[in-house]
């Protein structure tokens, strides 16, 4: 069975689980169900599509999948629009290539954006969430190295920084492996990154039980929360920019409040062990 075929059914049987009779609008009939969510039958049904036809689909034996099918199931299952994308490329089957994809060099536009932001946290990003180019500051607060190559992914999951210093680290993690799952779909041909998700569900407990959810996400704007050992709570909005001339790499700029702690913070990390280490109602104590 191709992966791709497999990894569709699996996809639609973890959302066909996931959806309630209620949320579905399937009318409710006596008698305890034997399923959590819709049977194949009553999605069958809603989507238009035999139950035959849908029992192949999950099965991964059905090759071909229109997109006006691929459609229905998406409304029958109340796909939203990143899960529906991710659908839709599970379903394209794209030609796994056998040639090692080189790593990017850092988009220049970026880099320049990089350098006018030196008073915040900043990191040039590639596909699999890899780091192309971080500045010091985005290392002081990550706590990790975060050398040229280093996966983001890698660095919550391997790197003890991570869950030391991320308040919200579950949260994160999470959002994480579902950001890798929708980039699997979109790029089959990534050895690469086959070689991460394998490296991960091998080694690490809450990944491999993430990934088995099924979830997708793309990488989004969000807030996130450090205990910092030496200047303590820092909450950042980060933020991401990506260039017209190259929309597999981003800019994420972890941003601050102006005048909050986390503001007042930024130019001690910056100025290094030297500097005072802590703030106390806004003053700075060496």
């Amino acid at each position: 069975m191709p992966r791709t075929r497999a990894e569709l059914g699996a996809f639609l049987r973890s959302r066909r689980d996931a959806l309630t009779p209620d949320r579905a609008g399937v009318p409710a009939v006596p008698g305890l169900r034997r399923v959590p969510g819709l049977r194949k039958e009553e999605l069958a049904a809603r989507a238009g599509v035999s139950p035959d036809y849908y029992s192949r689909l999950e099965q991964g034996r059905q090759a071909v999948v229109s997109p006006q099918v691929l459609d229905a199931l998406a409304g029958a299952l109340r796909l939203d629009a990143v899960e529906r994308a991710h659908l839709h490329d599970l379903a394209a089957g794209r030609r796994r290539d056998d040639a090692p994809a080189p790593r990017p060099a850092p988009d220049p536009g970026l880099l320049r954006m990089m350098a006018g932001l030196d008073h915040l946290p900043v990191l040039v990003l590639g596909p699999r969430g890899e780091v192309l180019a971080r500045n010091a500051l985005a290392v002081a607060v990550l706590g990790a190295p975060l050398e040229p190559g280093t996966s983001l992914a890698r660095y919550l999951f391997e790197y003890p920084a991570a869950r030391e210093r991320l308040v919200e680290w579950t949260e994160y993690a999470q959002a994480s492996v579902a950001s890798l799952r929708r980039e699997t779909a979109r790029r089959p041909q990534d050895r690469r990154l086959a070689r991460l998700v394998a490296s991960l569900r091998a080694a690490d407990e809450d990944f491999s039980r993430w990934w088995e959810d099924h979830a997708v996400q793309d990488y989004v704007s969000s807030r996130k929360t450090f205990e910092h050992p030496v200047v303590g709570r820092l909450v950042f909005d980060v933020e991401f920019l990506r260039p017209a001339t190259d929309p597999e790499q981003q800019l994420a700029t972890y941003t601050a409040e102006p005048g909050s702690r986390t503001a007042r913070a930024l130019p001690l990390l910056a100025a290094g062990p030297a500097a005072p280490v802590a703030l106390t109602d806004g003053v700075a104590l060496g």
